[in-house]
């Protein structure tokens, strides 16, 4: 049965011409579509994520980007009879409120929630977990919470640990951590509360990330997963977001 397809594209050059090429192939139903079909890169597909956040439309990708992760091999053909074969992974976003002197901010992270320093003074940063203190002081260059979608992206880089997609977990990373030097994060139960205390604020400024939103001079960062928002990614049959976690952990 011919799907409803609504496609969206980088800004990039060559996923710009395949749209052009797509949408005179496949037509495109713009609202009324079954599955939008994101051409770029990761970055491009965290975006769309955002953007048909609680539409309740998968969302099939196709690289035109550096790594493509979280995307498809680009083919023209076919496109439907990959479609009607895609394996489906269910995502939760990280729900992310920072306070800062000017308020507080809510955004979400499909990838990860991140704490960074502002300036060359190390971050120094107290650990919570469900109301109670677990790390008195870390002094490091920053912090990482990853789902597990994107605990191979920034997660990885970090020496963090993978996380098999259909896992009821988190991982928290630290970013160089100085003290304590040996402390190299943990694995969280996917329903815990964090709470990040900024020490020092003025002194040793931190800016927290949730995917492409900042929030300079934080004082606090609480993180709770969001179960009630979820969005469904599409990939090609043998290519799963499971399998492509699995191989990853074999790269050398």
């Amino acid at each position: 049965m011919p799907q409803k397809l609504h496609f969206v594209a980088s800004d990039a050059p060559e996923a710009q011409a395949a749209l052009q090429k797509l949408r005179e192939h496949y037509g495109d139903a713009g609202d009324s579509a079954e599955i939008i079909v994101a051409l770029g890169g990761d970055g491009f597909m965290l975006q769309t994520l955002h953007g048909f956040l609680g539409r309740q439309v998968p969302i099939y990708g196709m690289n035109f980007g550096s790594v493509g992760f979280l995307m498809n091999a680009f083919r023209e053909d076919n496109l439907t009879t990959r479609l009607e074969a895609a394996e489906p992974a269910q995502i939760h976003p990280l729900k992310m409120n920072a306070t800062s002197g000017t308020g507080e901010r809510e955004a979400l992270a499909f990838n990860e929630v991140s704490l960074l320093r502002e300036t060359r003074q190390t971050a120094k940063l107290r650990i919570s977990l469900d109301g109670k203190v677990r790390l008195d002081e870390l002094v490091c260059d920053g912090i990482l919470v990853s789902t597990p979608a994107g605990s191979t992206a920034y997660n990885l880089s970090s020496h963090g640990p993978i996380l098999p997609i259909d896992s009821a977990l988190l991982a928290i990373t630290p970013l160089s951590p100085f003290r304590p030097r040996r402390w190299r994060g943990a694995l969280l139960p996917h329903d815990a509360k964090i709470r990040f205390d900024i020490l020092e604020p003025k002194k040793r400024p931190v800016s927290a990330v949730a995917d492409n939103i900042e929030v300079r001079d934080v004082h606090r960062v609480d993180i709770a997963e969001d179960r009630k928002l979820s969005m469904t990614m599409l990939f090609d049959a043998g290519h799963s977001l499971d399998e492509r976690i699995l191989a990853e952990q074999f790269l050398y």
